[in-house]
């Protein structure tokens, strides 16, 4: 049985690995200090032995002795990162040197999950990991995409300084059970909206492309980069089917079968137009890619908000 620290495990993607690696008969760890994640998405966890929580701050010292580390301790929705940019910098640099202390001092590996923010607004499409991105540093959206480039940095000089083990992967946009209700994500609002028939926000014209990956498919791609013993990366994980903002919109409604109609507002300053992955190394080192559709996806996620939704 491994001993296994998963920091933001009470979030949306954390509560889905954590499910996964107790199902596996591992000794799980989540720190959650709850400022985006929820106690409700480990609820179900909390009567199995092989559970702790600890409600912490991985800008905290971590202590303990674990054999693997998943670091995804930050907030991820423009709501969260932008209500307080400050800690959420501090989430990802703080929070990146406490896993790193703990692994370089037990000796054991730490997989961070990064982000395809580290991109920016793309000028390469698809994009490939050897891209070096196209971000402002100065904007608002600053703080989640710099913060989230900077733990890379921290990450990579950490293995060349003390040859800490690392794993660093870059998520791309991901939706499923789990996600809260008001994050500001376009899944999640697009669901609540038709839910709930009040007008879709589509913020822009529409025309603006994702690339989405259902929660289930991204964790057996962190699980199979977690048994690669020979490959830091960094690696893109996502679902590389591009599909436009407004045409997943009308697909939810659809769905919902949803009296909803659509509205149009201003872009956000630095908001991408384009996201798509290049995933060719996720296939050729891990041999995975995604396989549940985006329509299966969206029933069950759909069916989950719809179970929570007053």
């Amino acid at each position: 049985m491994k001993k296994i620290l998963v920091t933001g495990g009470a979030g949306f993607i954390g509560s889905h690995l954590i499910s996964y690696l107790l199902k596996q008969n591992n000794h799980v760890t989540c720190i959650d200090s709850l400022y985006s994640g929820s106690k409700s998405n480990i609820l179900n966890y909390k009567k199995n032995k092989n559970f702790v929580f600890i409600k912490k701050d991985v800008t905290k010292k971590i202590n303990g002795k674990y054999d693997f580390i998943y670091n995804l301790a930050c907030p991820a929705s423009p709501i969260h990162y932008q209500k307080n940019p400050i800690y959420t910098f501090k989430s990802n640099i703080y929070g990146a040197i406490n896993v790193l202390e703990n692994a370089y001092k037990n000796n054991c590996t730490v997989l961070h999950t990064s982000t395809s923010e580290v991109y920016g607004d793309p000028l390469q499409h698809p994009q490939k990991e050897t891209y070096y991105g196209n971000v402002s540093c100065t904007g608002p959206r600053s703080c989640y995409d710099e913060g989230k480039r900077a733990a890379e940095s921290i990450f990579f000089d950490y293995k060349r300084l003390y040859n800490t083990k690392i794993k660093i992967i870059r998520i791309f946009n991901t939706y499923g059970p789990n996600m809260q209700i008001h994050d500001g994500r376009v899944i999640s609002n697009f669901i609540f909206q038709c839910l709930k028939n009040k007008n879709i926000t589509i913020y822009g014209d529409g025309m603006q492309t994702r690339s989405f990956c259902y929660v289930d498919d991204l964790i057996k791609g962190i699980i199979k980069y977690s048994y690669i013993s020979d490959f830091t990366g960094p690696i893109n994980l996502g679902n590389p089917k591009e599909l436009k903002i407004i045409d997943i919109a009308k697909k939810i409604k659809k769905i919902t079968l949803s009296k909803s109609q659509i509205v149009y507002k201003k872009m956000p300053i630095h908001d991408p137009k384009k996201r798509k992955p290049n995933i060719n190394l996720a296939k050729k080192i891990l041999k995975w890619e995604p396989k549940i559709s985006l329509e299966v996806g969206l029933i069950k996620t759909i069916k989950y908000f719809s179970q929570i939704i007053d």
